[in-house]
């Protein structure tokens, strides 16, 4: 395949996200090439957005370099923190850092929402108790009805990464709600990708996490001209909506 028709994606991460590499990055259809970035800004590491932002343009400006097509700030509780005008100056951040698309986790979920029509979620995460419902007042400020919202308090990344598949399967199942129109699992450092496809068979409801919402955004949202059909092996009924 020539440079030329190579497709590349940036994503700007938390500096101890160790799931984007194990479980998404290789569900990108072919052609799709994957370029990431860290940045410290979760756990002991976090600060203010506002503080935050300079590091982002610094980040996006060396994908950019790269020649990405579409840089994604990739972390769902920074991206969500500060409700629409922290996603929107985010955006703005990785626009004037030269990227020539830009998207966000909180960019891609709300978009996949919308795409399905969602009015009403589940939300499960790892986080304190404290920090779900933090987020959740994210998708309220979308006039989204957050159900029910569980965080699990895991306490920090290494046992978000250390929580096996079959761990967010049962518990995303204890949750089940008759007026959900969707169940969202939240993170990007948590391994979900393998029990999706049974989640939504169980629950007869799309169910999507946050790495998977940013594969479809990116492969669907940025017009990176793939083939048709091009999707890759992304789990769930989300990519099929291209």
């Amino acid at each position: 395949m020539g440079t030329a028709s190579v497709r590349r994606i940036g994503l700007i991460i938390p500096s101890s996200n160790r799931m984007v590499e194990q479980e998404m990055a290789h569900h990108y259809p072919a052609g799709v090439v994957v370029h990431i970035n860290r940045l410290r800004m979760t756990g002991p590491q976090k600060v203010p957005l506002k503080q935050l932002l300079p590091r982002v343009t610094e980040a996006a400006a060396a994908l950019v370099d790269a020649k990405c097509d579409v840089v994604t700030f990739h972390c769902t509780a920074n991206s969500t923190d500060d409700g629409a005008e922290g996603e929107a100056a985010i955006l703005e951040t990785l626009e004037k850092a030269g990227a020539p698309r830009a998207s966000s986790t909180a960019t891609a979920v709300r978009r996949a929402l919308d795409v399905y029509g969602a009015r009403r979620i589940v939300l499960v995460t790892p986080y304190s108790q404290a920090v779900t419902d933090h987020e959740a007042e994210f998708f309220k400020g979308l006039d989204i009805e957050v159900l029910t919202a569980v965080g699990h308090d895991l306490g920090n990344s290494d046992a978000y990464c250390a929580a096996p598949p079959s761990f967010w399967l049962e518990k995303t199942l204890a949750t089940r709600h008759a007026k959900a129109d969707l169940y969202f699992v939240s993170c990007a450092n948590i391994s979900a990708f393998d029990v999706i496809a049974e989640l939504e068979a169980k629950l007869e409801r799309p169910v999507i996490s946050s790495n998977q919402a940013v594969v479809w955004d990116q492969i669907a949202g940025h017009g990176l001209g793939l083939p048709p059909g091009a999707r890759g092996s992304c789990p769930g009924s989300l990519l099929s909506k291209l």
